[in-house]
């Protein structure tokens, strides 16, 4: 593979003169976070920075979330004369969390915060789409720029394409850039391969008798079982999941009960797994059901098990990961560019990455003077980023496009 390509854009350059105005809407969609796969106000104040742009805006029906495309001026290419198609993507949604960081510009909205950096990740691509249009002449192909809800558990990725929109033209990658406080600032980490894992949501019902609990014989209590069970599944991943192909299952919540002497009669059980092959994922499965029935079944209880499907494991094309190696280091230098090891957390850009080949990556945004080890991580309610990161992302979505539209991955 070739990926010697180099442009003579300073997207460094641009980058940096692109920041300002990616801080000022990063804030505003911070300060106004909505959560779930309807963002009306943030996909509006996206519409608002991308007016006037040489832009085709489509947009679904299951969703807030739209593409802008930007077709070059430049034909050529390898794709019937009109040139490549390059996907980017930027999720938009916040969590349902409380913020707790005290910044002027922290969450005006109750319960509601953008403590996995969407609001960053959006203005990067909204700095990006301005960047690249101002190129447009000089773009041999085309780009798609993906603004998305619902990343946050609600399958919006899955959503948008179900409504056609990477369809006509169908992009022939894809990336995506995720930061992280936990990070040196600027730094840009990935891997080939598996990077993240598949998420399932586990549910069980242990149904029992309840009664008087000075009388326990005379009930048949379903909390002990479901303790057992809780042990069993922990006691399955250690000993029967390879350390090869590593798994996580935790329960993370037993709901029974309502006094203190009170035995109830049922107990919700809720939990989380996640692997790194659909082959695992398939083992637990089996085993999260065969165990809530079985261990129930074996104390005269009913054990009735839930899996909600998550989202798939992320894999990331060996080609498009070397050419985010490339342009890593081509912006930042050497040691600009790191391999992590896979991740336990979960991501939607997963379905895209199943429709076409792309990679994420992670990019570090690490506040000055912090200590990227121990600051707030993601999904925590301080979480905070320097914002100086936004223009090395806006950097690295310009040249990874401008370098997939003239080379491919060759």
């Amino acid at each position: 593979m070739s990926l010697d390509f180099e442009s003579s854009t300073d997207w460094a350059a641009i980058g940096e003169e692109s920041l300002d105005a990616a801080i000022e809407l990063r804030r505003a969609i911070h300060a106004d976070p909505e959560v779930g796969l309807h963002c009306p106000r943030t996909s509006d104040k996206v519409k608002a920075a991308l007016a006037g742009l040489p832009l085709e805006i489509r947009e679904g029906t299951s969703t807030t979330g739209f593409v802008a495309i930007l077709r070059g001026g430049r034909g050529g290419g390898t794709a019937g004369g009109n040139g490549r198609t390059v996907l980017l993507r930027g999720d938009m949604d916040a969590l349902p969390m409380q913020e707790e960081t005290g910044l002027p510009f922290a969450s005006k909205i109750d319960g509601a915060m953008h403590a996995c950096g969407h609001d960053s990740h959006t203005a990067m691509l909204v700095g990006a789409a301005k960047a690249l249009c101002a190129r447009r002449d000089d773009l041999p192909g085309t780009v798609v720029f993906m603004f998305q809800p619902g990343e946050e558990g609600h399958h919006g990725a899955l959503h948008m394409i179900a409504d056609g929109l990477l369809d006509a033209p169908l992009p022939e990658a894809g990336f995506a850039l995720h930061i992280s406080p936990n990070m040196p600032m600027g730094h840009v980490v990935s891997r080939s391969g598996t990077l993240m894992a598949s998420t399932d949501t586990l549910r069980a019902t242990i149904t029992g008798r309840g009664g008087h609990a000075a009388m326990p014989h005379d009930c048949l209590d379903p909390l002990p079982i479901a303790c057992e069970i809780v042990t069993a599944l922990q006691t399955y991943v250690a000993r029967q999941v390879a350390v090869t192909d590593p798994a996580v299952l935790s329960i993370t919540k037993l709901n029974a009960g309502s006094a203190h002497n009170v035995i109830p009669s049922s107990v919700e059980m809720l939990g989380t797994m996640r692997t790194l092959s659909e082959r695992t994922r398939e083992q637990l499965r089996a085993a999260f059901v065969r165990m809530v029935e079985g261990i129930a079944a074996a104390h005269g209880a009913v054990g009735t098990p839930t899996i909600e499907q998550g989202y798939p494991v992320t894999v990331n094309d060996p080609r498009a990961t070397d050419l985010i190696k490339a342009v890593a280091t081509t912006i930042g230098g050497e040691g600009a560019y790191q391999v992590m090891p896979p991740m336990m957390g979960a991501e939607d850009f997963s379905y895209v990455l199943q429709k076409l080949p792309g990679a994420m990556a992670f990019i570090g945004a690490a506040p000055e003077g912090s200590d990227p080890r121990t600051n707030p991580p993601l999904h925590n309610t301080k979480m905070t980023i320097d914002e100086r990161v936004m223009a090395h992302g806006i950097a690295v979505h310009c040249a990874v496009a401008e370098r997939f539209l003239a080379n491919g991955f060759d």
